[in-house]
């Protein structure tokens, strides 16, 4: 199995953190496939203190014998937005992305090709922007040995022929347990841990320094599987905020999520935060 790509690095203490939580908003997503094959989703969220609403639209669309996908976005700011990826087709691991966007009110565009090959015991991804004027270079490497992986991610300006990205990171990986650390271009320090602690119950920790602020952060956070259908969520941080969430699978295909942040400092002045989301899928 080959490591995951850089960008992949922490993902699971990632999760624990951010997934299931929708602080200040409400959030309907509908998901659906037709019977040729494509895949639509469709949603909003509406921002509880402003009031403004959001919306976007995707549709997906996947030819398997060749490998190839077709992605359209939309979304109310007036954005165009189509990926087109081919995986698998030149050699086993290989995969091209060319991803573009289109702002229909200003003319503005822009587009980005990505490349991304893994083995079994190295990943690697190069992305370029295309830009006459000077594309901006991406790349990084993942490399895994024993259980253990070592990383590394660069950006390259050719406009102004200057490195402006120098990021390391070292992990260790297993079956129920990942621990990953990084440094940022020398001046953001950090690491996340992660622990399938049981069937039900992930836990994970992650904490990071600044050296430009001198600020340190710390979460801790947890899931909890109530049963097959349901599932309770925790996370509190340095700054005394707690996250809660709870989800709950209403029937097939209907999911409720209700979450809210609660500010442990100012706990009786308010300005606490909810968030509710309703997905659908048939």
């Amino acid at each position: 199995m080959s490591p995951p790509v850089y960008s992949d690095l922490g993902k699971q203490a990632r999760d624990v953190f951010g997934k299931g939580y929708h602080f200040g908003v409400l959030k309907l997503e509908c998901k659906t496939k037709s019977d040729a094959g494509v895949e639509v989703t469709a949603g909003g969220t509406n921002s509880i203190a402003t009031g403004n609403v959001t919306g976007n639209l995707e549709t997906k669309y996947k030819i398997k014998e060749h490998g190839l996908t077709f992605t359209e976005k939309w979304n109310t700011d007036n954005t165009l937005a189509t990926e087109l990826s081919l995986e698998d087709n030149f050699t086993k691991g290989l995969k091209f992305v060319l991803n573009s966007t289109f702002v229909p009110s200003s003319g503005k565009k822009s587009a980005v090709v990505k490349t991304t090959y893994k083995k079994d015991a190295v990943s690697v991804n190069l992305d370029s922007t295309i830009d006459l004027g000077g594309p901006l270079l991406n790349g990084a490497a993942v490399a895994y040995y024993k259980n253990w992986l070592l990383g590394y991610q660069m950006a390259f300006d050719t406009a102004k022929s200057k490195l402006t990205k120098n990021n390391f990171a070292v992990g260790f990986t297993s079956q129920d347990f990942t621990l990953h650390t990084y440094a940022n271009d020398g001046a953001e320090f950090g690491g996340s841990l992660y622990h399938k602690i049981s069937r039900d119950l992930e836990g994970a920790v992650d904490l990071g320094w600044s050296a430009n602020s001198n600020t340190t952060r710390f979460s801790i956070g947890c899931k909890y599987a109530l049963d097959r259908d349901a599932c309770v969520r925790a996370k509190v941080n340095n700054k005394s905020e707690v996250g809660l969430g709870y989800q709950q699978r209403l029937r097939e295909g209907v999911t409720l999520t209700l979450s809210t942040l609660i500010d442990g400092k100012n706990f009786n002045q308010g300005g606490h935060k909810i968030g509710l989301a309703l997905e659908l899928e048939a």
